[in-house]
């Protein structure tokens, strides 16, 4: 006797009855190419990377082609190959912003959070929520998400950074909110770099003030100074992780949590001719190169890199490092991590 399970109806008794469905609002996950579950996720995203040697002229370009009034933030984005938006991974951007001498960049907020890792400055700074964040090269400076921020040049020189925000996740979410300040800049608050006195003393925080109840890290701006020679020194004592090197986390002071909810933030330290070991996990990864040479090799695809170029390894891919030069390299990454570890969704294996 035929099992129910290996019947088949006719196609055309099969297609009339998809398109009832399809006239009613539903469909049969049977026939819902991708929709099924796999072994294992596949990343649409296509590892890549950008080379700053072809960026920046592209930067320079813009910033004389399109004014301030055309442009409220010159910014260009990179796309990942293997996605049909305009972002370097599944859930994060990774776009170049140019600001000129004596221009400002108008103060507004949104719901996406950002971060801006500063590629070329003689000065400049950001105003977040008042305070006045300088940027130099290689200082990580933090938008969280519904703070007011404008930058402004005040130096002699161009200003250029690489931008990251969670805006893919959030537009995915449809909780994309945005708000325009009733300026162009905020008025900025006495004193330089509010949030690093505060907060950027090694764990030291100030007393009589309540902790801060955001999930965000008060602390805005973690200078490149600072960070460079804390690397070096534990680089000096310390073998690191075999998959990633001498790497270390900007994190909240107040709580020891990722520096906002759905971002985290790293950097690491790779001596002349490391080689990390092979692993993977679920979360998308940009890096940036703030100094050094090298490659990252990414299910077999070898991604060459050197200074100030930025580069993209999608979810569940294997990978691994190398410093392919003769001086140490030092890698800025941002990754959606946080929002994995909260879902539940967090795996990592070595390979």
């Amino acid at each position: 006797m035929l099992k129910r399970s290996d019947y088949s109806a006719p196609e055309a008794e099969l297609q009339a009855f998809y398109q009832q469905l399809e006239a009613e609002n539903l469909a049969p996950l049977w026939t819902q190419e991708g929709q099924g579950q796999g072994a294992e996720p596949k990343a649409k995203a296509q590892p890549f990377v950008w080379h700053w040697r072809e960026l920046r002229p592209r930067a320079v370009q813009a910033a004389e082609l399109v004014g301030t009034q055309q442009a409220e933030r010159r910014v260009l984005l990179m796309k990942n190959p293997g996605l049909t938006g305009r972002s370097a991974a599944n859930t994060l951007t990774a776009n170049i912003q140019v600001v000129l001498p004596g221009e400002v960049a108008r103060a507004h907020r949104h719901s996406p959070a950002a971060l801006r890792m500063i590629i070329e400055s003689k000065g400049g700074y950001t105003v977040v929520n008042g305070d006045r964040i300088p940027m130099l090269p290689g200082d990580l400076v933090l938008t969280p998400n519904w703070t007011w921020h404008d930058h402004a040049n005040d130096s002699d020189q161009p200003m250029m950074w690489l931008d990251g925000l969670d805006s893919p996740l959030v537009r995915m979410l449809e909780v994309d909110f945005r708000e325009e300040y009733h300026d162009d800049r905020q008025p900025a608050g006495e004193g330089a770099d509010p949030s690093v006195a505060r907060y950027g003393s090694g764990g030291l925080v100030p007393a009589w003030e309540a902790r801060p109840t955001q999930r965000f890290s008060p602390l805005w701006h973690y200078p490149y100074t600072q960070v460079r020679a804390t690397l070096e020194a534990l680089a000096r004592e310390n073998a690191g992780s075999p998959f990633d090197g001498v790497i270390m986390e900007y994190t909240n002071p107040s709580t020891g949590e990722p520096v906002m909810p759905t971002i985290g933030c790293y950097v690491q330290w790779l001596r002349p001719g490391e080689h990390t070991k092979a692993h993977r996990h679920t979360s998308n990864t940009n890096y940036h190169v703030i100094e050094g040479s090298g490659c990252a090799i990414v299910n077999g695809k070898r991604l060459d890199w050197e200074d100030k170029d930025t580069f993209t390894i999608p979810m569940w891919q294997t990978h691994e490092l190398a410093n392919t030069g003769d001086r140490p390299a030092v890698l800025f990454s941002f990754t959606d991590a946080p929002v994995m570890k909260a879902l539940d969704l967090w795996r990592e294996e070595a390979r």
